[in-house]
């Protein structure tokens, strides 16, 4: 009888509004994406509303309730406004009718909603994401919503805690859920944090190794490279823009320009104790000599020893000369 009606509009009242009632929701964080600032969370509801259409006579229907399958009649759906998708099924195929025209119906609405996260403090961040419900409304036509009670259920769910929720209305028809979210710091400081402060302390006892090999640097080197893929890591959880940037950002990029640094000394050092001075170090190349003015230098000692014999002849005939003149000289005083 009840679905031979085929009501599969709203009933008609003369506000023109259909009082939709939830006695209790049950609210579900499933997921928070921290790198697309996404709360994905699931709630079920048990929706009541009447219909005078539906309702019928128990003296001649003894029965006080009947179920029927969900698409036989019209049912109130649940919109999330601030979601980016929504999914909304029935929990079952039937829904329970009432002698008196009241329905009930259990659904199910999975929703992604569009969060904006105060990431400052991360990994120590916590904040709050409003969650709007509204049933259809349009023109002073529709359905109007009236929540009684929102429970939690399961509150952990990977990095992130829904420590509590809060129902408030705001306006007609316009119902909140305010979820308070944390993250639990454990997981990003032992992957983030203290990876990059145990670098910074091996990095500071490196110039502990000597100079003359290179150890040192070859250290420095690997600690510069590891750094690297931790801001990798760094760059795959947290969003590229968002309400404000993360100081763990600026925790990294310290932190690199410290091994960088750290690396360019110690390879200047190095240098430097090999070659004894900067000004040495940079003119080495060119005082260094070449192949062909090694060779040079040594045939040099057999080059001057074949230039003796002429130079030792020239000094006998000097001396010839000088002794001539010496007897010409002495000769002549004597006449």
């Amino acid at each position: 009888m009840l679905i031979k009606k085929n009501l599969k509009s709203q009933p008609q009242a003369e506000s023109c509004t259909t009082v939709v009632r939830i006695p209790e929701m049950e609210y579900q964080t499933l997921a928070v994406d921290t790198k697309r600032l996404r709360l994905i969370s699931r709630l079920t509801a048990t929706l009541e509303w009447t219909d005078p259409e539906m309702a019928w006579d128990t003296n001649v229907y003894p029965y006080d309730r009947a179920s029927l399958p969900v698409d036989s009649v019209w049912t109130p759906a649940v919109y999330v406004t601030n979601a980016i998708t929504v999914e909304s099924q029935p929990s079952g195929k039937d829904l329970v009718v009432l002698s008196d025209g009241t329905l009930k119906h259990d659904v199910i609405v999975n929703a992604e909603v569009n969060c904006e996260i105060n990431l400052f403090n991360y990994p120590f961040a916590a904040d709050s994401c409003p969650v709007a419900l509204h049933t259809w409304f349009s023109s002073g036509c529709g359905g109007e919503m009236s929540l009684w009670n929102v429970t939690m259920k399961d509150g952990a769910h990977g990095d992130w805690e829904t420590q509590s929720i809060f129902y408030y209305q705001l306006e007609q028809n316009r119902n909140y859920i305010l979820v308070d979210l944390k993250l639990r710091h454990i997981n990003p400081f032992v992957t983030l944090m203290l990876p990059s402060i145990l670098i910074i302390m091996a990095d500071v006892v490196s110039f502990a190794l000597p100079l003359g090999c290179g150890e040192r640097n070859s250290f420095k080197v690997t600690l510069v490279l590891s750094f690297t893929m931790f801001l990798i890591i760094l760059n795959g959880e947290l969003p590229g823009d968002g309400q404000c940037s993360p100081i763990i950002r600026i925790h990294f990029c310290v932190c690199l320009v410290i091994l960088v640094l750290s690396m360019l000394v110690s390879m200047i050092l190095t240098r430097v104790a090999k070659e004894g001075g900067l000004i040495f170090c940079c003119c080495s190349k060119w005082i260094t000599p070449k192949k062909d003015e090694v060779m040079d230098e040594e045939t040099t000692p057999d080059v001057s020893f074949i230039q003796t014999e002429p130079e030792g002849e020239h000094t006998r005939i000097l001396r010839e000369v000088a002794s001539s003149f010496i007897l010409l000289l002495a000769t002549t005083t004597r006449v």
